[in-house]
């Protein structure tokens, strides 16, 4: 039987591999959408990726019988201990074939860095902060991934609970059906926007181009620190983050499916960002935009019929009444106008009742489910 060898990422060839592999693994499968390759690369990069302020990260290749047969990343966020009074590795972009060897020669090394540094437990996948993939995969493998989620085989549960890993959290992507102007869902939203909008006095920013969002950026994410900050795993975003994820969806902003909420002092209320669904192009371009990729991509942008939901906050006290009914209005309309004809929102914790019970109205589908695993070392 031929031993499983653990190679650490090291060099920038090494890196390539550990981001590509899924591509590899999952080549013959409709369903898989690769992340931005250029993102996956600068993740693992000390001096590209900010989080390192807070974290430390190693990452390693499995080989058998000279391929290479899986990957795995280990993160421990500081920032994420400190705040929730844990001492926990995270585990991250894992994959593998279906070998058991393969995939306990990889979580054991995760493991005994983790002890070596003191952690008493493990638990992911989860990325350098709450705005990166989480979750693996546990239902809707049938179902086409997002550019922003994860896609694995159901074998990788398996595998996990065999290695001593257990529920600790899930997550819900619902889809959306969409109507016209005369459905009853976009009627009773237009009325449910129009009264908040009387009520609160608040206004949506005018935006007619990209240069528009820009004077809400900062505020945008200063709201998503503090609407999120309840959320499972979550740590404020620092400058240099901010500047990362601003660089990184800015670009794929569309008038039309970008909504922001102020007040008469101008500070934003809420916000709500989406775009047309890039699977197709990313899964074309194997998440590369260069030379090429970006054609399709910004094709998709123009032309689709699944709108990706990317992120939707409101301030906390905000929570239950009525002001997610303007943002979903503004969304819903540019939908109908791009004759989109469903919405499909990213993982959302399945405690988090209030997001939940904001789709109710809609009739959502539950699409997927993702899981958080923990073990105790």
């Amino acid at each position: 039987m031929s031993k499983v060898q653990i190679k650490e990422v090291k060099t920038k060839a090494d890196r390539r591999l550990f981001v590509d592999l899924p591509n590899r693994l999952y080549r013959d499968n409709d369903n898989f959408v690769p992340a931005f390759y250029g993102d996956d690369m600068a993740d693992w990069d000390e001096k590209k990726n900010p989080a390192f302020e807070y974290c430390e990260a190693r990452s390693w290749l499995a080989y058998k019988d000279d391929q290479l047969v899986g990957r795995i990343g280990a993160i421990l966020s500081h920032a994420s201990n400190e705040k929730w009074g844990t001492k926990r590795m995270r585990f991250s972009q894992v994959d593998f074939i279906d070998d058991r060897e393969v995939s306990k020669a990889l979580f054991d090394t995760v493991e005994n860095w983790a002890r070596e540094k003191g952690m008493e437990e493990m638990h992911g996948p989860l990325g350098f902060c709450d705005l990166d993939r989480e979750g693996m995969l546990i239902d809707g493998f049938d179902k086409r991934s997002m550019f922003i989620t994860y896609y694995n085989e159901p074998y990788y549960i398996d595998h996990l609970e065999a290695l001593g890993y257990e529920k600790d959290v899930d997550w819900v992507e619902n889809l959306i059906p969409l109507g016209d102007y005369y459905s009853e869902t976009y009627k009773r939203l237009k009325i449910i926007s129009d009264t908040m909008l009387r009520r609160t006095g608040f206004r949506k920013v005018d935006v007619s181009k990209r240069s528009d969002v820009k004077p809400y950026v900062r505020k945008a994410f200063d709201l998503i620190n503090v609407a999120y900050a309840h959320l499972y795993g979550t740590v404020e975003l620092n400058e240099r983050q901010i500047e990362k994820y601003t660089n990184k969806f800015l670009p794929l902003i569309d008038p039309d499916f970008c909504c922001l909420l102020i007040d008469d002092k101008d500070d934003l209320m809420g916000f709500a960002v989406g775009a047309p669904s890039m699977a197709e192009a990313m899964k074309k371009s194997r998440g590369r935009l260069f030379p090429t990729g970006w054609i399709g991509v910004l094709r998709s942008l123009k032309k689709n019929d699944t709108l990706d939901l990317f992120l939707i906050a409101v301030r906390p006290e905000l929570r239950g009444s009525g002001v997610n009914g303007i943002l979903m209005e503004h969304l819903y309309k540019g939908c109908i106008k791009h004759g989109i004809m469903v919405a499909e929102t990213g993982p959302q914790l399945e405690t988090n009742t209030k997001v939940q019970n904001q789709w109710k109205m809609f009739g959502p589908a539950l699409h997927k489910r993702r899981r958080c695993f923990k073990k105790t070392l």
